[in-house]
């Protein structure tokens, strides 16, 4: 093949590519504070960034935990008296614990501690352990997240970024979820 038809074909290649995986962003060097569902970088410094492949072996030898950074919806503050709440129902990958509401670009004091505390409670203590954090398919709270834990001295951190939607996708199975309760809080 002549250096003109490689040069074209690979021209072809790049232009036939999905748009998103032309328009990933640059990894930022701080955690990401708006805009959370957005196309996310295809990088994050520390951590080995999975395919659905990836995640479903570690998933299938158990050889890592898995965290759901997903936010719960509050229940809201102006509900006539007598109103019944239901919180909307969230499938996660099982054998995940759910700690919601701790991938946000800056976390209040007791949520923080809830996310330390909860990646604590899953890897035993041990900051060594494979943890597989992951939420939606573009979107930056699990990018936080797996960057926070980073910064808690976690040496064995993974990112999923394709989360329940690359796994619904490839057809994995999935399971109702809870969160994990904060401290005091009863199961």
């Amino acid at each position: 093949m002549s250096a003109l038809r490689a040069g074209l074909l690979v021209v072809a290649l790049v232009a036939a590519m999905p748009a998103c995986a032309q328009d990933k962003p640059d990894e930022p060097a701080d955690y990401r504070t708006e805009n959370y569902r957005a196309p996310v970088p295809a990088t994050l410094a520390g951590a080995r960034v999975l395919t659905t492949e990836d995640a479903e072996a570690i998933w299938r030898a158990k050889s890592g935990v898995f965290i759901d950074v997903l936010p719960r919806a509050p229940k809201p503050a102006n509900l006539p008296a007598g109103t019944v709440w239901r919180d909307k129902p969230r499938h996660n990958i099982p054998g995940s614990i759910w700690l919601p509401d701790t991938g946000y670009g800056k976390l209040a004091a007791g949520t923080e501690d809830y996310f330390r505390q909860g990646l604590a409670h899953a890897t035993g203590g041990n900051t060594a352990a494979l943890v597989v954090i992951y939420c939606q398919e573009n979107c930056w709270m699990s990018w936080n997240a797996a960057k926070r834990a980073l910064s808690y001295g976690y040496r064995n951190v993974a990112w999923y970024p394709d989360g329940t939607e690359g796994w619904e996708w490839a057809n994995l199975p999935l399971a109702d979820a809870q969160p994990q309760p904060h401290a005091g809080e009863e199961k």
